[in-house]
């Protein structure tokens, strides 16, 4: 492990701090919660979900915070702006969490912008996320928001190489008048946590890992991924989930501990049912890795799972 010469950024998302040099910070973990075809939701487009079980996997969340020291977000995601403005109001109720607003729908992130500042939640709320797909009305329902919050993704549908990311991150690769780091800006966003973009296994996966070095050594803000996404779309391993569906879960969770090793500070780590075992794995990789640096002048912070499990 190493020591960036950049000043590494810690930004403060609702009290959850995020960022810093490798093994200051533990790594923060958000699951996401109504995602597609989750058994919870009822109805999708009305926002309609088992409001008891849902609970019950924010409160498993909280649980493997709490006990690991790992920070949590909640991710959510909706399909429509019914549906994710139900779903924000029931996650604000019950936890007082920071929570990522998702969806595949440019006009649903809009409106949740505009709904997370109407009702007075955008100090809590990330936008996921500024994007190479982003539109002008899009851009300018962000801008007008109150959210100083998002992540920022580094994905290149033409070049997914390194220097591709992050020329989309600097300039708009030559796809957009400016690059999405100057647009966030635009916007209003004061905490910016970069994402590499987790393309699929076979198809520059790994340069993820390699992007989350060197944007956090060029630029000191928080990075990190979804990283889960590269196993999940993995064929191969696909392929093997009907035999053991155990080697899935395996692959999917133990992804984490790459990332915190490429020095992610975030991490998405997929489904909200997988805290009971993301929680410790990230625990576990948080130890190894401030141990690491423990001759490097970095100290662990007060809640790190350093001090709590060790």
């Amino acid at each position: 492990m190493f020591k960036f010469q950049k000043e590494q950024e810690i930004v403060n998302i609702a009290g959850v701090k995020i960022g810093g040099q490798p093994g200051e910070l533990p790594t923060v973990l958000a699951g996401t919660i109504f995602y597609n075809k989750h058994g919870i939701v009822e109805d999708a487009a009305k926002g309609l979900f088992d409001r008891a079980a849902a609970e019950e996997l924010v409160n498993l969340q909280e649980a493997g915070s709490e006990e690991t020291g790992n920070p949590h977000m909640v991710h959510i995601y909706g399909t429509t702006p019914e549906s994710i403005a139900r779903y924000i109001d029931f996650i604000a109720e019950i936890s007082d969490a920071p929570f990522l607003v998702d969806s595949s729908e440019g006009n649903v992130r809009s409106f949740a912008a505009e709904y997370v500042s109407e009702v007075g939640l955008a100090d809590r709320a990330v936008y996921n996320s500024i994007n190479m797909s982003i539109t002008p009305s899009e851009i300018e329902a962000l801008a007008l928001s109150d959210i100083d919050s998002s992540i920022i993704l580094g994905f290149n549908a033409v070049d997914s190489s390194l220097q591709g990311r992050m020329e989309m991150l600097e300039t708009g690769a030559g796809l957009l008048e400016e690059g999405l780091l100057p647009i966030a800006d635009r916007c209003g966003i004061v905490n910016k946590l970069i994402d590499p973009s987790i393309t699929p296994m076979g198809n520059g996966a790994g340069i993820a890992l390699r992007m989350t070095i060197t944007a956090k050594a060029k630029w000191g803000h928080p990075t990190g991924s979804g990283i889960h996404n590269a196993p999940s779309a993995w064929n191969w391993l696909k392929q093997q989930k009907e035999k053991d569906p155990v080697l899935y879960k395996i692959c999917d969770i133990g992804s984490t501990c790459l990332q915190q090793a490429a020095t992610g500070d975030f991490i998405l780590y997929g489904p909200i049912e997988y805290a009971p075992y993301i929680f410790p794995m990230a625990a576990m990789g948080d130890i190894m890795i401030a141990e690491a640096v423990a001759d490097l002048d970095i100290e662990p912070a007060s809640r790190h799972p350093i001090h709590l499990l060790v």
